[in-house]
């Protein structure tokens, strides 16, 4: 992780700030948005004082940075929290997915004031790993979080979130299904026939080998993505060595997929102070 030089803020006719005459509020965000470009990444709103107001993720970090540079058009929340707003960080990532996940990690580190509130806020989407079947789903959720199971988020995006349970399939094969759509499976799904579902519902794997399919998810989302790759290139070595070039080659398709959202090689700070 490469740290950048910090980005000085300007004023509307291009002149460099002196610290005693930082702007803030919209025309502090105004400020970044030439240093920005189209990628993305995760954004830190930080007060006069340095303490983080919010973290959020973009999937353009240019165009959400933008939305909140203008003096209105924002819910009475959002008002206050860019009102005051004395500077702001950015790191950029290869992918969206990375962005959510880093997102999440950093929320949970810094417990920013604005992050808490929306964190009380039961119509933002979590990921819930369940833990209430012998072969749990993973699912998008929202409203109180009542059901057994491992939950990540809340996110501001719904979209992101879609997009991420997409690449997820992917990578660990576990099921998105109802219960009842689950029980009701007499053949594998699509899902299972494009590598998506390790089709638990006609016996496709064993609850011991789904359940470790859950952990490394799990593990992946808490940002442990290294050691889940690291795994995942022991099995496929130990499948070649068995000659089993089947399985080691679902294994392969299975890193090539985390690898394109893993975030350990992907993120690129900016500090902004």
């Amino acid at each position: 992780m490469n740290q950048l030089p910090p980005i000085e803020p300007y004023d509307e006719e291009g002149t460099p700030q002196a610290a005693s005459e930082t702007l803030r509020g919209y025309l502090c965000v105004q400020s970044y948005l030439n240093s920005l470009d189209n990628s993305p990444g995760v954004y830190r709103m930080l007060d006069e004082k340095g303490a983080v107001l919010y973290v959020g993720k973009a999937r353009n970090l240019k165009k959400r940075v933008s939305s909140y540079a203008k003096a209105s058009g924002h819910t009475a929340r959002i008002g206050r929290m860019v009102s005051a707003t004395a500077s702001m960080m950015f790191l950029t990532t290869k992918t969206e997915t990375e962005a959510l996940l880093l997102e999440q990690n950093l929320i949970k580190q810094l417990k920013p004031r604005y992050n808490v509130l929306l964190r009380d806020d039961k119509s933002f989407p979590n990921i819930l790993v369940s833990r209430e079947h012998a072969f749990p789903p993973i699912k998008k959720h929202r409203g109180k979080r009542s059901e057994k199971g491992d939950y990540y988020g809340p996110f501001a995006s719904a979209g992101a979130v879609n997009r991420t349970l997409n690449q997820l399939q992917k990578v660990f094969l576990l099921r998105s299904c109802t219960d009842a759509s689950y029980s009701g499976r007499t053949r594998p799904c699509l899902l299972h026939q494009i590598a998506r579902c390790a089709a638990p519902c006609v016996g496709k794997i064993s609850e011991q080998d789904y359940a470790a399919l859950v952990d490394d998810a799990s593990a992946f989302l808490s940002g442990r993505s290294t050691k889940v790759q690291a795994d995942l290139a022991a099995k496929m070595a130990e499948a070649s060595a068995l000659m089993e070039f089947e399985r080691a080659a679902a294994i392969r398709d299975r890193i090539r997929a985390l690898t394109q959202v893993q975030s350990s090689q992907g993120i690129n700070p900016q500090g902004v102070t």
